[in-house]
């Protein structure tokens, strides 16, 4: 069965984990819009694509996953999730699996408001959350607030124009300035100033991320527990694994209520009573590494239920007290400088479309 992960950018040890639960039963293949992205380079293939924004996209991935007898797709970036939620049933019709959750459960996840109105529902708790810069300076009139406080995009993702604000007078400049700078991020904004911002309590407690693990149809099997010690670039960079049987509990109750199909990546804040939920991230987050160097076996259960069988034995189990730590390493480039851009200016040749530029590997 061959995988391909798509905008696989650095993601080089998913490249490794899935590698070893294929067996050498498949093809691992990598796809971006970068021919110099480091996933490439260590894949089985690699594959230049549109960037996501494209309306060839979706057309190119299609091609591609029939030319390459690809039998599942794993998206990696929060921007494809919605179009090819949309797409997943084209997929299907030339027997292709994507991992990707229902339209409703993307929107629902990349909507940090809908993310606050779920935990209440679901029994959580979560950040206090204003819509509008002076419904929260009315809250801190009232003493209902304290600084600090966070200006996040609404439909935000890796963190982009997140500001820590301490006063008043930060508070609306900060406001001011996230305005201008949402439309540069390339995040939502909505149809009017202000409708794509935020602002939020900082909660109190430790930070942990779940995995919240779901089998493709959405019935809920597994949660893995890390204590986050570090954060790089909005992304988990250190952490340690711990058995704590309640927030098992929280991210059964999460998996129950939302339905998502395969890894949920969960952010929340435990102060040892409450739970706080804050992120909601439908694919394979920057924690997942922690899990499986403690163990967890989800890509085999994931590469079984696409085959229809069942897992194998003890897929779930997970050491506690595991710590990891993520670094940088290079990987050098394969192929002519030359050979690269070539390919790229074949991509961007729209007669050529849907033809797939490929990255030539081991040469």
């Amino acid at each position: 069965m061959n995988v391909l992960l798509t905008c696989a950018g650095r993601r080089n040890y998913l490249i490794a984990y899935f590698r070893e639960a294929l067996g050498g039963c498949g093809r691992l293949l990598a796809a971006d819009c970068c021919a110099h992205a480091a996933a490439l380079q260590e894949a089985d293939e690699g594959f230049i694509l549109p960037p996501v924004a494209s309306s060839e996209y979706v057309e190119q991935l299609l091609a591609l996953c029939a030319s390459q007898n690809v039998k599942l797709v794993v998206p990696l970036n929060d921007h494809e999730l919605p179009i090819l939620a949309q797409a997943r049933a084209r997929f299907q019709e030339i027997e292709v699996e994507v991992l990707v959750s229902s339209p409703e459960v993307i929107e629902l996840s990349a909507d940090k408001l809908a993310t606050v109105r779920f935990a209440l529902s679901a029994g959580l708790q979560a950040p206090q959350t204003f819509v509008t810069l002076e419904s929260a300076v009315k809250a801190l009139e009232r003493e209902d607030i304290v600084f600090p406080l966070i200006v996040k995009p609404r439909w935000g993702t890796a963190s982009l124009g997140i500001e820590w604000v301490y006063d008043s007078e930060t508070l609306e400049l900060a406001w001011r300035l996230a305005n201008h700078r949402l439309p540069r991020l390339g995040l939502r904004h909505g149809t009017f100033p202000g409708e794509g911002l935020l602002i939020q309590s900082v909660l109190p407690g430790r930070e942990y991320g779940l995995d919240v693990i779901n089998d493709l149809n959405g019935n809920y099997r597994a949660t893995f527990v890390k204590r986050k010690l570090s954060m790089r670039a909005g992304e988990t960079d250190r952490a340690i694994t711990e058995a704590r049987p309640e927030l098992v509990d929280v991210g059964k109750r999460i998996g129950e209520a939302l339905g998502h199909r395969g890894n949920l990546d969960c952010d929340i804040f435990y102060d040892g009573e409450r739970v706080y939920l804050l992120d909601l991230n439908p694919r394979f987050g920057g924690g997942f590494p922690f899990s499986a160097e403690a163990g967890a076996n989800m890509l085999s259960a994931l590469i079984a239920w696409v085959r229809g069988e069942e897992p194998p034995h003890a897929w779930d189990a997970i050491r506690a007290g595991i710590t990891s730590t993520k670094c940088d390493r290079l990987v050098r480039v394969n192929g002519s400088e030359s050979r690269v851009r070539a390919q790229e200016a074949r991509m961007a040749e729209p007669r050529l479309m849907p033809l797939v530029g490929v990255v030539g590997l081991n040469t």
